[in-house]
């Protein structure tokens, strides 16, 4: 996925004389070209990412459409501040494209993780998250960003379906339960794949989500009603329970059962391993996915 958001940007700053890029060392390299092109729209400000933050947040308020890039952790925890007041507060709009998900580079230890990039991002108003779960989807999703004006985080992962999905028209139903099934589960990004394995056999309706925020409340709500049972399993491949609220706001109007899975909240994984290795510690990988949602949706 990086290495498509690379092309796409810098085809975005040949074309766009608006469009201007900050980094913090992470990417540089893939950016000589361009930053050699645009010197001018092509800045590095070190390993200082506060600062990062701040200056697009100043091209913003100066006309230009800025995309801030980093790590995750190093784009959403660490600068934090800065992107509550000077982006959210000052109303400026800034397009933030993260690397590494929640935990793809383990073996650089913790200060590398960011399962709760989301959740954070969600106690502030007026954002749209993207979570593309194939590269091939990153492109539309930069380019619809860069034509608009408003705070946009684009959330990338090294890891993805083997298959591009369709983007940009909120939850799109990959297979469809009878009419009689046992709910409705919604796969975010680069979820999907397992999601499909792991409820194979089941009738259920499996819906795919690329953009959480806004999340799209109206079609969990059609889909709800046109599978018959209002039972939802929500897995995300950051913070479970993230979008939980947004569920629970869709589904107000009738009753309804729901359970999250993803970065689970009360353990802190300190042996680094691999990300798989994660992934069962979380109970996300195939086999976790699938038990869980047999003891839910069949009980």
């Amino acid at each position: 996925m990086r290495d498509t958001f690379v092309a796409a940007a810098t085809a975005a700053l040949d074309a766009d004389p608006r469009t201007a890029l900050v980094l913090a060392d992470i990417s540089a390299d893939r950016f000589a070209e361009a930053a050699a092109r645009h010197p001018d729209r092509v800045v590095n400000v070190g390993i200082r990412e506060q600062l990062l933050i701040g200056v697009a947040g100043g091209m913003a308020l100066a006309g230009m459409r800025p995309i801030a890039h980093t790590f995750a952790p190093f784009l959403v925890e660490r600068p934090f501040e800065q992107v509550k007041l000077d982006l959210g507060h000052q109303e400026a709009g800034a397009v933030l494209v993260s690397s590494g998900g929640s935990y793809d580079y383990p073996g650089y230890g913790r200060t590398h993780m960011a399962p709760g990039d989301v959740a954070l991002l969600d106690t502030l108003p007026g954002w749209t998250v993207h979570v593309p779960g194939h590269a091939a989807e990153v492109a539309p999703l930069l380019a619809d960003a860069l034509r608009g004006d408003g705070r946009v985080y684009l959330r990338l992962s090294e890891r993805g379906n083997a298959a591009a999905r369709p983007v940009g028209d909120g939850l799109v139903t990959v297979r469809a339960g009878s009419g009689r099934s046992s709910g409705v589960v919604v796969a975010v990004g680069p979820m999907l794949d397992r999601v499909l394995a792991a409820t194979a056999g089941l009738d259920v309706t499996v819906a795919y989500a690329a953009t959480v925020r806004p999340f799209d409340r109206a079609g969990l709500g059609r889909l709800v009603a046109a599978a018959g049972q209002a039972d939802v399993l929500m897995v995300e491949p950051y913070l479970a329970g993230t979008s939980a609220h947004e569920v629970a706001a869709a589904l107000s109007d009738r009753r309804h059962r729901q359970m999250s899975l993803g970065v689970t909240r009360d353990i802190e994984v300190r042996g680094y391993g691999t990300p798989a290795d994660h992934d069962r510690a979380h109970g996300i990988d195939t086999a976790g996915i699938a038990a869980a949602a047999r003891d839910f949706l069949l009980a």
